[in-house]
């Protein structure tokens, strides 16, 4: 009977966080099933403060990106990057074409996923459009940017709150993290460009007229030059500080909480954005709810014998071998992302690597797979994140509108090998 509460209470809050019935926030739809989940039993107020001292850290880190992502977007940082991109294309399509994906995936390692698809995709549509191409010819690009964002979020702990979640849970460092994760994104950035080049080749323009942008040099995007050349200076402490917070322990959130601060003290000073919008508004506190919500109800499903199949699964492949265990994690990570979102899907492995039992090098090793599955295979499907679902629903407000069919089509084509290569990779970085 607890099993089946269980379920139907995960099954639910699910529901109601994906289609947001009524335009219900997904931090309450979370806290809605974590509640549910107290009432029938199925996890107690001590999980709950076990949950809280999980996801805290990794969370608050998240929002922090977020926050500074926002202000670099106000002060028209991002802006100032497409538009180098597009000048040095110097009108080659299939440059161009190449040149926004190395930007998404660079913007997608330091400002986290959700912040490349969300901030960069508009920037891209926008310059695009004034290039004067059809859909047709604007699906490339824009897939392109969309796609690159989740598939290049491996290299850094504050990539993805997938990353995030994964590093504080095995205790993973951020320079750790980096010497592995780094390489592999190699792999997965490579991969991601050969695939969707294969997919959309036959659509890429070989010549792009710039003449409508030719009078827009980069410069000119800069909204304000003392917060552009400060928020060089806030990076360098940012990494500094990573060094530091490995050494000494220090959670990971206070670092960012340091650079959030002195990005946000000068922009409210500068007055270049509203403070308070941005503060209240803007910036995504409801996923710091969303988080313990649905990682209570996560936890149910550990505690009524829901994550033990999974668990036995990994185990019984890391114990033929462990290069075996590692592509069957990351493709059953990969899957239940697909069909209920990755977040939920990250915690639920995570919990059953957890236990496994195996010694720590190889659990971490097993979390690297997971890592990788989590942040590929929502790709597969509109479901499969957040991010994704809101990007949709960006493009659909521009006019583009990519049906679901179409996308799962795209999806499945271009994933599958990106996960494969990606895995391989791994799987030779241990080897190294």
């Amino acid at each position: 009977m607890e099993k089946l509460t269980a379920l139907s209470v995960f099954i639910l809050t699910l529901f109601l966080v994906i289609k947001k019935p009524k335009g219900v926030d997904i931090g309450w739809s979370a806290t809605f099933g974590a509640i549910l989940s107290l009432l029938f039993g199925v996890v107690s107020i001590d999980d709950v403060y076990k949950v809280v001292e999980i996801v805290w850290d990794p969370t608050l880190a998240f929002i922090g990106i977020i926050f500074i992502s926002l202000i670099l977007d106000k002060i028209g940082f991002f802006e100032w990057a497409a538009l180098h991109i597009i000048h040095f294309s110097k009108g080659d399509g299939v440059k161009l074409f190449l040149y926004l994906i190395l930007l998404g995936a660079g913007i997608s390692a330091f400002f986290a996923n959700d912040g490349a698809a969300l901030i960069l995709t508009p920037i891209v549509y926008q310059k695009i459009k004034h290039l004067g191409l059809s859909q047709r010819y604007m699906l490339p690009y824009i897939m392109g940017s969309g796609f690159v964002a989740d598939t290049t979020s491996l290299p850094l702990i504050i990539s993805n709150l997938v990353n995030i979640l994964t590093a504080d849970i095995f205790k993973i460092g951020f320079f750790e993290y980096a010497s592995v994760m780094v390489f592999v994104n190699f792999f997965s950035l490579v991969a991601t460009i050969v695939v969707l080049y294969l997919y959309f080749r036959k659509d890429l323009l070989k010549r792009v007229d710039l003449e409508a942008i030719e009078d827009k040099p980069p410069k000119y995007a800069i909204k304000d030059r003392f917060l552009f050349k400060l928020s060089w200076f806030v990076f360098l402490i940012l990494l500094v500080g990573f060094f530091v917070a490995e050494h000494y322990h220090i959670p990971i959130s206070m670092v960012i909480g340091i650079g959030a601060f002195i990005l946000g003290v000068a922009t409210y000073k500068e007055e270049i954005v509203d403070m308070k919008t941005l503060v209240l508004k803007e910036t995504p506190w409801k996923i710091v709810i969303f988080s313990i919500g649905m990682y209570v109800v996560v936890y149910s499903l550990k505690n009524t014998g829901f994550t033990d199949f999974i668990t036995y699964i990994i185990k019984q492949t890391t114990s033929i071998s462990l290069d075996l265990g590692i592509l069957a994690t990351g493709f059953l990570a990969a899957l239940l992302s697909s069909v209920m979102n990755n977040l939920p899907s990250v915690m639920v492995v995570n919990l059953s690597i957890l236990d496994t039992g195996f010694d720590i090098q190889t659990m971490k090793y097993l979390a690297y797979a997971n890592v990788i599955g989590c942040d590929l295979g929502p790709k597969i499907t509109p479901i499969g994140s957040l991010a994704t679902l809101l990007w949709l629903y960006v493009l659909n407000q521009k006019g583009i509108n990519i049906s679901w069919g179409y996308y799962f089509k795209v999806g499945v084509v271009l994933t599958i090998p990106t996960l494969l290569i990606t895995l391989i990779g791994l799987i030779l970085t241990r080897l190294i």
